[in-house]
């Protein structure tokens, strides 16, 4: 039996390269957001507030990198999970942390999940554009 196994993670270069990188993308865009990368166990990596972003944006920038890393697949795929199924959407949205709507991304390399990116603060669009712009700032895909 085995009893240990190697994962790999996100390094702590890569998460401020992405969130700086997302950073950007806002800047372009023209919205101010806050920005989240963490392992893949959800524990938090890095984290950018871009100054006058909504404060109330802070835990949930953090959360949907925290549900996109634990599931690994994207925070706006949940709908299409629950279908017409209102007892596991109410469940679900209910627990702590957990987010069902776009602007969380898993982050992979090689299709190794070693960590997820969480955007809030601008439109559900905008967040997954600037979280889009973190991947490819590192090359994860």
């Amino acid at each position: 039996m085995k009893t240990t196994i190697s994962q790999s993670t996100i390094s702590w270069e890569a998460a401020h390269t992405a969130v700086a990188a997302a950073v950007n993308e806002a800047a372009q865009l023209g919205v101010l957001i806050n920005v989240a990368v963490t392992d893949p166990s959800g524990n938090l990596v890095a984290f950018l507030r871009m100054p006058g972003a909504f404060p109330q944006s802070i835990n949930i920038a953090i959360d949907k990198a925290y549900t996109a890393s634990g599931f690994g697949f994207p925070t706006a795929d949940w709908m299409k999970v629950f279908g017409n199924n209102e007892a596991m959407k109410l469940g679900f949205s209910a627990q702590p942390r957990h987010i069902i709507f776009g602007g969380g991304l898993p982050i992979r390399i090689d299709g190794e999940l070693i960590g997820g990116i969480g955007v809030s603060g601008a439109s559900e669009e905008q967040d997954g554009i600037c979280a889009k712009a973190g991947l490819n700032a590192i090359g994860a895909n």
